[in-house]
């Protein structure tokens, strides 16, 4: 690839597991055998930057190779700072992954109208989905598009036809309750009620399990297998999720790199 694929994480909502979503994109492209930056625009809450940095600290700590993305914060207060942090991020890169914070942001926007692959986390809620389109309350089916859909969907167009790139607009489905089977298949059904007006495709994210945030300190994903312990039934199928994510963004391929069924197998 001429230029690194840009893959952008971004939600106006904070607690959607953007930044878990994002940091564990990097590290499986990564392992991969892909080069990878990432760059965190969020230099207040520092997530994905923190993640990073307690990840090369346990690899300091226990003397061992933990494949890592080089990293950088968000330092400047312009969009021509940001332009040249991401040009000197992404030279010899593969991919370009941004975090972008959970709030309007115009440095987010700026990152959004440039993505190859725009990712949208939200949990598995009408209170999410609020974000994207609002429903009927009686027969919960899609009564207009929000301002965020109507925003993303004018940049795709507006980016189509100045470089006739296509934006792949992807919600993520985080959080997914499985017990609860009526709110799921409403969710549901109105994402792809509203999928087919606005064109975004949906795939599973990650459900809500305690491991990904005991992971934080050390800095640790569930593919890196040999260093996690002994794992059980639980974490191995969060670590299957987690494949299954990172594949159903559906990104570029590389000659000689490796699928991602090959990373941290059971």
């Amino acid at each position: 690839m001429a230029n690194p694929h840009l893959i952008v994480f971004a939600n106006e909502k904070g607690g959607t597991g953007k930044s878990t979503t994002a940091v564990h994109t990097a590290i499986a492209l990564t392992m991969l055998g892909h080069r990878v930056g990432i760059i965190d625009l969020d230099p207040r809450q520092r997530t994905v930057t923190r993640y990073l940095e307690n990840r090369a600290e346990t690899a300091r700590r226990r003397t061992v190779d933990l494949p890592a993305p080089a990293f950088s914060v968000l330092k400047g207060d312009t969009t021509e700072a940001l332009e040249s942090e991401v040009a000197a991020l992404s030279e010899d890169k593969d991919f370009l992954i941004v975090d972008t914070p959970g709030r309007d942001d115009d440095f987010a926007r700026h990152m959004a109208a440039r993505a190859n692959t725009l990712v949208t986390p939200m949990n598995d809620s009408f209170v999410d989905f609020d974000l994207i389109g609002q429903v009927d309350a009686e027969t919960f089916k899609v009564r207009r598009l929000s301002f965020y859909s109507e925003l993303i969907f004018e940049a795709r167009k507006t980016r189509a036809k100045a470089d006739g790139v296509s934006i792949d607009w992807v919600v993520l489905r985080n959080r997914v309750q499985h017990q609860d089977a009526r709110n799921k298949k409403r969710v549901g059904d109105a994402l792809m009620e509203l999928s087919r007006r606005v064109g975004f495709r949906v795939i599973p994210g990650l459900s809500e399990r305690v491991i990904f945030r005991e992971l934080f300190p050390s800095g640790l994903t569930l593919l890196d297998k040999g260093h996690l312990g002994e794992l059980g039934v639980s974490h191995i199928a969060a670590r299957q999720e987690l494949r299954e994510m990172v594949s159903g963004l559906a990104l570029p391929e590389r000659p000689g790199v490796a699928s991602m069924d090959m990373i941290g197998a059971a």
